[in-house]
């Protein structure tokens, strides 16, 4: 069973050890399955509870993982190069539709945002020991998720939506554990799962949002976290709507020890109302990012939760960076009291691209969804011949790959690019591209 490798040890860590050094040369592949713990116990000449312990290691480690009475096996490598690998390159003349860039043309200027946070700074400097985050940025935060209906609680900040995920799951997660996803999902998160030991759980994902039924299996199955996309959700564009929402609740006040992690990827984006699942399990954690209405590159979300959830989060926080800019938090402040971008107009340009195109491909026989934000998702039969036909059009494509588990192949076109004239010719590409590839006769 385990071929030339013989695993080794007298105490529990050397055991553990020998296993890792037999994973890290490839002697132990993925899926391996280890011996039984009486079995190596028997040949090494040690106590089995030696041999669970040395186990018990290696599960916390994300070494190995234990599926009941099938036994304990070598874990899955997490993927060596990301999702976001997965991209195409847009040679010149080719429209790049695939990097998920908001407009340009819809962010703000920054030059004065920053001249006032800096201004603010001028008497604090930024020093050791201030409080890591500004005071005025969490009470306005804090009026628009009370405004939203988000429960009450503490408040963080951290670099961007997915630095908050991580840490929000590594607060409370091990190794092994299950995190149920959507599928298609955010590729970030997709990535990042398997990235940290835990094993991702895909769950179907509707214009409403995740589906209730899929989500009650995860759960039952033992997944410990789920993550949900509130509005605008990447690549598909679903938001949750009041009776998904309910439907959801439901099913999470079912498993009240799940963590609920959720990401409102549209805020200031989208004009479709926020339904919030906070509050409905004992630890959750919302999540608010600047990135798509303000700009990529400031690196700030805003993250509230119960009282257990945010404490972990800012007590490790205070161990790595300490805390967030406390500049970017004032020039994000700025932002938003200046009213330096109009949420409703970002929100009918991007619906109006993102409607334009769906209806011009329904117009043409093909399928697509975007209920919300700057994503169409376009379901098609070879998913690789569809990106290149594309490419071959003039148009460059996200693959699909990027965002899927089990789900169908697909590819995302973000509308951010877009002008009214480009609607009618992508259209026609994606017509053209999105069915089988025509059998080709070398008689």
């Amino acid at each position: 069973m385990l071929g030339e490798y013989r695993i080794s040890g007298r105490r529990a860590s050397e055991i553990a050890a020998s296993v890792e050094r037999g994973v890290g040369s490839g002697d132990l592949p993925p899926g391996h399955v280890l011996p039984p713990m009486r079995e190596l116990a028997a040949r090494l000449e040690v106590n089995p509870n030696t041999v669970a312990a040395a186990y018990r290691t290696l599960r916390e480690r994300g070494v190995i993982e234990t599926a009941g009475r099938r036994g304990s096996r070598v874990r899955p490598a997490p993927a060596s190069t990301s999702r976001g690998s997965l991209r195409i390159e847009a040679p010149p003349g080719v429209r790049d539709l695939g990097e998920g860039n908001p407009d340009p043309e819809l962010l703000p200027g920054l030059s004065p945002a920053l001249a006032a946070a800096a201004a603010d700074d001028a008497e604090s400097h930024g020093l050791y020991g201030q409080a890591p985050v500004v005071a005025e940025f969490a009470a306005y935060a804090r009026a628009a998720m009370d405004a939203d209906g988000v429960p009450a609680g503490p408040l963080a900040v951290t670099s961007g939506a997915l630095d908050a995920i991580e840490r929000v799951l590594a607060a409370h997660l091990r190794p092994g554990d299950a995190v149920a996803v959507e599928d298609p999902g955010w590729g970030s998160v997709l990535d990042l799962v398997p990235a940290l030991g835990l094993r991702a759980v895909p769950v179907g994902v509707d214009d409403s949002g995740p589906l209730p039924a899929d989500v009650e299996r995860a759960l039952r199955a033992g997944a410990r976290a789920l993550v949900v996309t509130d509005r605008a959700q990447n690549p598909t564009g679903a938001s949750l709507d009041a009776p998904r929402a309910r439907e959801l609740r439901a099913v999470l006040a079912r498993h009240p020890d799940v963590l609920l992690i959720e990401d409102d990827h549209g805020h200031a984006i989208v004009d479709l109302p926020l339904h919030p699942l906070a509050g409905a399990t004992a630890h959750w954690a919302f999540i608010r990012s600047a990135a798509k209405a303000y700009g990529p590159d400031l690196r700030v979300a805003t993250l509230t939760g119960d009282a257990v959830t945010v404490d972990r989060v800012a007590g490790r926080q205070r161990l790595g960076p300490g805390w967030v800019s406390r500049l970017l938090q004032r020039a994000v402040l700025h932002l938003w009291t200046s009213g330096a971008v109009d949420t409703r107009r970002v929100a009918r340009s991007y619906g109006a691209r993102r409607d334009a195109l769906i209806q011009a491909l329904a117009e043409r026989g093909v399928p697509a969804r975007g209920r919300s934000g700057m994503n169409v998702w376009v379901p098609v039969s070879d998913e690789t011949g569809a990106v290149a036909r594309l490419l071959h059009a003039g148009w460059a494509a996200a693959p699909g790959a990027r965002f899927r588990l089990d789900t169908p192949p697909g590819v995302r076109l973000t509308v951010s690019p877009l002008t009214a004239a480009d609607i009618g010719p992508l259209a026609d590409a994606v017509a053209a591209a999105a069915g089988p590839a025509r059998p080709v006769n070398y008689g």
